[in-house]
């Protein structure tokens, strides 16, 4: 990948459905030029797929808090597993240090995260959680 890849990616993060018409505009290419690179990034399976991104839900705002797990490492597939089975949680990231699971769950109450929490303490194979409530997104380019 070039800077131009990179360039058109991140064009795309921001707006996937725009028109390769545009995208070259805004990025001083030719059309051509854009179309073709984003086939080879798919090709190559750099760009895996498209994603809505959906406003704020109807039922109002949600709480969202960061879980820390750590697991027994011959545990780490199947508990993985399992957690897909908790829409509350959106992102399961494997991490090194004292942790060894970084997870972003959100729900409308706080109280639904507390029984998602201790749900999770009792899966086998977990030794230990941390939870952090968020209070705000600082930076959130998803």
């Amino acid at each position: 990948m070039d800077d131009l890849d990179r360039r058109i990616i991140a064009a795309l993060q921001a707006n996937a459905r725009e028109s390769t018409t545009k995208l070259a505009a805004k990025l001083g290419v030719a059309r051509t030029t854009v179309h073709e690179r984003i086939a080879r990034m798919e090709d190559r399976g750099v760009i895996a797929g498209y994603s809505v991104v959906l406003s704020e839900p109807a039922d109002g705002p949600r709480v969202q808090v960061i879980v820390l797990l750590e697991v027994q490492q011959k545990e780490t597939t199947r508990i993985v597993k399992r957690l897909e089975a908790y829409p509350e949680i959106k992102l399961c990231l494997s991490i090194n240090g004292e942790y060894d699971l970084l997870l972003s769950a959100e729900a409308p109450r706080i109280e639904d995260l507390d029984i998602l929490v201790d749900e999770l303490g009792a899966i086998p194979g977990v030794q230990r959680t941390n939870t952090s409530v968020v209070f705000g997104r600082r930076i959130d380019r998803q």
